[in-house]
């Protein structure tokens, strides 16, 4: 049995799986960002409530994707030990860095975020979130650096068959990082906003009672998605001259990246479309009264997740055979290990992941369907900690 397609078959279901959860977070967080900066401005009642509802959505899908992630990181030890030897004096910096990003400064920004409401001043309370907000987009950061690195290993020289680092700001100033990451960040806002919007869909169509929360929630989630789509097809565009000057072969390498690249492009201008529909009837107040339309909404929440794991393996597929492109191969950075080894793995892990993307949907489908607080707010780890 070939460890090789196991191998990488087992990585790319891990981050595909772990690459939902961060796309919904980064979007959410930024969504709900920016509704405690306007209640904290404007001092409308359901500014507050928006927050405290769509934040308790975040939080949950934060706290599972975390799991995901550790998951993910036990597989470069596990599986791919000669990319650990060849290239961890480099591709190692950038993860160390987000992981002290991820696990200690935004998590503990957001811990304080979500045990403050009611307890801490307004504005100490709004920076926290803006806190969560950016240490979240700088993890993102650190991971894409580490990804465009091995997508074009700039700054470094082979030193006795191991890779060094020469310049750490040439990883920042990478060519596969500059138009990547905005585009990442594109995604992550569409993802947030559909998600809005198809859940405040949801609400219209059972003709919820609280029109002006759900009006007002679908209005911030539009103007996102319009926002997100834009950045993410223009940026996309972009890459394609960048692109061509350090890997020039990656969209010739078989049906499985025209494939994926051709459903990217397809999902990413309907998604596009929808949004300048959106944005036109909500102009005109007519968003939350066209009922098969809100149907659609509620449909269109997956197109974000499958534009986004297309493109994702647009990137991936195009680098092979290497795993560092023209330095390392993907053959020769697998363990020594039994396919039969990886395989039993791979299938744990895959079922592992399988539970957290059901109790995700779950927990989150439960807490969408009950919708906000009527009575007194209670801060939004409760709930969220008793369903967990």
């Amino acid at each position: 049995m070939d460890p090789l397609p196991i191998a990488r078959a087992q990585f790319a279901t891990t981050t595909s799986f772990h690459f939902l959860f961060v796309l919904l977070t980064l979007g959410l967080v930024t969504v709900v960002a920016v509704m405690q900066t306007r209640s904290a401005f404007g001092r409308k009642p359901e500014l507050l409530r928006m927050t405290r509802f769509w934040g308790k959505l975040y939080v949950i899908n934060y706290a599972l994707g975390i799991a995901t992630g550790i998951v993910m990181e036990f597989q470069f030890g596990l599986t791919w030990t000669g990319l650990s030897a060849f290239a961890g004096d480099v591709f190692g910096a950038p993860l160390a860095i987000e992981t002290l990003v991820a696990f200690f400064a935004e998590s503990t920004f957001l811990g304080l975020w979500i045990f403050g409401f009611s307890k801490l001043n307004k504005w100490v309370h709004l920076a926290l979130i803006w806190l969560v907000t950016l240490t979240a987009y700088a993890s993102a950061l650190f991971i894409m650096v580490a990804n465009s690195f091995l997508q074009n290993p700039v700054g470094t020289h082979t030193e006795n068959g191991v890779l060094k680092l020469d310049d750490f700001g040439a990883l920042l100033a990478n060519p596969a990082l500059a138009a990547a990451l905005p585009h990442l960040i594109g995604a992550a806002v569409m993802t947030g906003g559909f998600f809005v919007v198809g859940v405040s869909a949801y609400h219209f169509i059972k003709r919820t009672t609280e029109v002006e929360f759900f009006r007002r929630s679908m209005r911030i989630g539009v103007l996102a998605a319009l926002l997100g789509s834009l950045l993410v097809i223009n940026q996309g565009f972009a890459q394609f001259g960048l692109i061509s000057g350090y890997q020039p072969d990656k969209f010739k390498q078989g049906p499985e990246v025209g494939a994926s690249l051709g459903f990217m492009i397809m999902i990413g201008f309907a998604c596009l479309l929808a949004a300048l529909l959106g944005t036109a009837l909500l102009h005109r107040d007519r968003i939350t009264k066209v009922r098969p339309l809100l149907y659609l909404m509620v449909l269109a929440i997956p197109l974000p997740f499958l534009a986004a794991i297309a493109g994702w393996l647009v990137r991936e597929f195009g680098r092979q055979p290497w795993l560092v492109y023209g330095k390392l191969r993907t053959a020769d950075a697998i363990a020594n290990v039994s396919g039969g080894e990886i395989l039993f793995s791979f299938v744990a892990f895959t079922a592992l992941f399988a539970v957290l993307a059901i109790a995700d949907w779950v927990l989150m489908a439960r807490v969408a369907k009950r919708g906000p607080e009527v009575d007194a707010p209670r801060p939004v780890a409760l709930p969220v900690l008793s369903g967990v």
